[in-house]
């Protein structure tokens, strides 16, 4: 009897400790139920005090921001452009201005003339994000040389040691990769300029952009010749942009700004791409703790072959080493139909305060599964740790947000119930907070 009753008192402690304490804080969950993005349009999160500022595309094309807590999961979210179009490209992303407000930027796919901005009046506050402006970005003399207009993604990035001026890159005009600027927090921008091109111009060829930050005076650039599915040789290059030039990995000029635009071949190459080893994509860049670039990318010896690939610039060479084998595309095709998006692979993102870390989505018994990947000898090696299992739908395209790392470990990623193609989705935003 003296040891029933230790029992239930041990019994009644416990349920009293817990009652007290709450529920436990689950390590993953759902951001969103309805939301989708593209990896081209970053940063998709960024963090801004306690919360995680970041936005995706709803199933009716609506663009939806949202402050996500970390530590207590709560999320708020905010309509900036109720069923602007149907597709994945237009998720917005998001940068802080020197005043402390938040700016969204968004386009549609293959828009005519500009992207969208919003900007809140309240800090970080994202219900006080302010009615959706359009920013013409077009130029009369530039589409001289560059006859064609296709605006789609905006990437936003605020640069300290250039009085804070804001930087936008997209693909604009000339279906090539464009850059404009704001010096004075959004309110004015100039007109975009193509900053990289073959010659001479072909109005079918559109290099794939990634970039990163130190938000101090450095931005990370690295792209391809164009889109696997078109280029045969589909490579990997780097430049960087800082102080009004362009520079190689080695920091060798490439050229400055009046001079733009540069072509890929004058730019550092990461991987020249061969019959053997496939066509590459990009998938992430970021920097090591002495600010030398690291990425992301991939080989696809076929196309149901799919291979992620690490590489560190250690100050004279690129080191590359293949992190695993990561499966077929993603998007569910149709029975009778062929697959028009055989590239789209599961996709991965460096954590960028310790870009050892490595978050990807690969197909494992035919689910694409998130894992947490650490390196300890430049992506020789690999630790793995199991972030879902066993999961009824493929999730995909992490993301880690950006601007900061506050004092947790978080990712988003894509949770498909359905991803028919980039128009035609039912997909959730999902997070995990490392322990």
């Amino acid at each position: 009897m003296k040891n029933i009753a230790t029992y239930f008192s041990l019994l009644t402690l416990i349920v009293l400790f817990n009652t007290a304490c709450g529920p436990a804080k689950l390590a993953t969950g759902y951001v969103t139920q309805d939301g989708a993005w593209c990896w081209f349009s970053d940063p998709r999160a960024i963090y801004s005090g306690d919360n995680i500022i970041s936005g995706w595309v709803k199933e009716d094309g609506s663009i939806e921001a949202a402050a996500f807590n970390s530590k207590t999961k709560a999320v708020e979210t905010k309509m900036l452009y109720e069923k602007l179009q149907s597709d994945d490209h237009n998720n917005p992303a998001f940068v802080k201005a020197a005043n402390g407000a938040i700016i969204a930027t968004y386009t549609t796919h293959s828009g005519r003339d500009g992207f969208f901005k919003q900007t809140t009046t309240n800090g970080s506050d994202v219900l006080s994000f302010g009615a959706a402006e359009k920013v013409i970005l077009l130029d009369s003399n530039t589409l001289k040389d560059f006859p064609k207009v296709h605006v789609t993604y905006a990437n936003p990035y605020r640069l300290e040691a250039e009085n804070n001026r804001l930087y936008c890159f997209g693909r604009w005009t000339g279906y090539k990769p464009n850059m404009m600027w704001s010096d004075d927090n959004g309110e004015n921008w100039t007109k975009s300029k193509v900053f990289i091109t073959n010659h001479p111009f072909d109005p079918n060829n559109r290099p794939y952009v990634k970039y990163y930050s130190d938000g101090q005076s450095k931005i990370h650039i690295i792209f391809t010749d164009g889109h696997p599915r078109v280029e045969p040789t589909n490579s990997v290059y780097y430049a960087y942009y800082e102080d009004g030039a362009f520079y190689s990995a080695d920091g060798s000029k490439i050229t400055d700004m009046e001079n733009i635009p540069f072509e890929p071949k004058d730019a550092s190459v990461i991987f020249q791409s061969n019959e053997k080893e496939g066509r590459a994509w990009i998938a992430d860049v970021a920097q090591d703790e002495k600010g030398q670039p690291v990425v992301l990318y991939t080989k696809s010896p076929s196309e149901t072959d799919h291979r992620y690939w690490y590489a560190k610039y250690d100050g004279s060479k690129w080191i590359n080493h293949e992190i695993c084998k990561a499966g077929k595309w993603f998007p569910q095709t149709q029975a009778g139909k062929e697959e028009r998006e055989q590239h789209y692979f599961g996709n991965m993102v460096l954590d960028p305060a310790n870009s050892n870390v490595v978050y990807l989505s690969r197909e494992i018994d035919g689910v694409f599964e998130i894992e947490r990947r650490e390196t300890n000898d430049d992506g020789q090696t690999w630790k793995v740790k199991a972030i879902t299992q066993n999961s009824t739908y493929d999730n995909v395209r992490p993301y880690i947000p950006r601007d900061g790392s506050g004092d947790q470990e978080v990712v988003f990623w894509m949770e498909n119930r359905k991803y028919i193609h980039y128009t035609d989705f039912q997909t959730a935003i999902k997070y995990y907070v490392h322990k």
